[in-house]
């Protein structure tokens, strides 16, 4: 991030890239502090939604032998009473596994952000401090998310109904079909564009004074004449790391026909390339932030965000407008009684002169 503001404006996505990789080479010590106590666990955690696709496949196995198996067969009950207990174990392990997603993502985003914004500004780094900073930003980055959900929630609901509306009133012919998948199309596009929004909003919670829907706002406001080079890293990170997880599901966990220690090995390359793209993918969508910054023409000024880095750390509290005033009214009362005590001692002395002038 040792660029000038004219030239990040003008980084395309090999530009982002290239920066991101050097950022990661030069400052390799705290970033690799940061991938071995946040970004592994998360990357723990995401391999681990293997496991629900294993425990969904089995409960359709197990329901497809319910249905079609009779009543009074000793099967159809034994699966019967066991796929509740299936289906209860399935939602709880969703619920944890999204709960943890969410907190190491969250934890990680703040981590890699505020360090990409310390090597920006020229100010030291250290994992000691990064760790300090990181609960206090991580509330920020919730409040955006809940705010970034609630907007997901709206936008899927809307999504479901229309597809509703097309299923009850289109027939079933050529028309439809295709005004299905072009429905389909600009679900896809509105979901990536919000994809996008989130990304870009959880950096501006950290290096701005705005979260929840401002944040958002101001992510829609910087991505403008950038959408192209987000929504391509977007699509090639997402596909990356899908990718991984089902290379990882079809060789290493469903016991496909290769010898263990292929397995393993297969294992621990997906493991490892998944570290390193979670890590860059943060990187990465920092460095967009600054460059939407530069192509709007929005000053980076160093020394404030520097400033902002020292709040975020406790090291320097900003003055409130109310404080302010009252700095100049206790200057400005100070002022005055100065005034008074100078004025006081010129007539004393005045007196004194006189009284010793008629004495003699």
């Amino acid at each position: 991030m040792e660029r000038e503001q004219e030239e990040l404006q003008s980084l395309g996505l090999f530009g982002i890239y290239r920066e991101a990789c050097k950022i990661i080479f030069k400052w390799r010590r705290i970033f690799s502090q940061i991938t071995l106590s946040l970004v592994l666990p998360l990357s723990v955690i995401f391999l681990a939604h293997i496991e629900s696709n294993v425990l969904l496949s089995r409960i359709f196995k197990m329901e497809f032998v319910i249905h079609s198996t009779r009543a009074d067969n000793p099967i159809h009950k034994r699966f019967y009473h066991r796929v509740s207990s299936e289906w209860a174990y399935f939602w709880l392990f969703k619920f944890v596994y999204f709960t943890f997603l969410l907190i190491f993502s969250l934890l990680s985003t703040a981590a890699v952000v505020y360090t990409i914004a310390c090597v920006y500004t020229a100010r030291e780094a250290t994992f000691k401090k990064v760790m300090r900073v990181v609960p206090k930003v991580w509330k920020r980055l919730m409040v955006t998310f809940l705010w970034t959900f609630l907007v997901f929630l709206v936008y899927n609901l809307v999504a479901m109904l229309i597809f509703l509306i097309w299923a009850v009133t289109d027939g079933d012919n050529t028309v439809s079909v295709v005004f299905f998948f072009i429905i389909l199309i600009c679900y896809a596009v509105g979901f990536v564009y919000l994809t996008i929004l989130w990304q870009l909003a959880s950096v501006v919670s950290v290096l701005e004074d705005k979260y929840g829907f401002k944040a958002m706002l101001k992510s829609k406001e910087l991505i403008k004449g950038k959408m192209w080079v987000a929504i391509v890293f977007s699509f090639k990170l997402n596909f990356s790391l899908y990718a991984t997880q089902f290379v990882f599901q079809y060789f290493v966990v469903s016991a496909w026909p290769l010898r263990f220690e292929y397995r393993i090995g297969v294992g621990l390359l997906c493991f490892l390339l998944l570290l390193m793209l979670i890590l860059f993918g943060l990187v990465i969508q920092t460095i967009i932030y600054f460059v939407c910054k530069s192509y709007h023409q929005e000053s980076i000024d160093k020394s404030a965000l520097s400033e902002h880095l020292e709040v975020l750390l406790g090291e320097y509290e900003r003055l409130k407008p109310q404080d302010i005033q009252l700095k100049e009214s206790e200057w400005h009362t100070s002022k005055i009684r100065a005034t008074f005590a100078s004025s006081g001692s010129q007539l004393a002395f005045s007196v004194k002169k006189a009284i010793t002038k008629n004495s003699t």
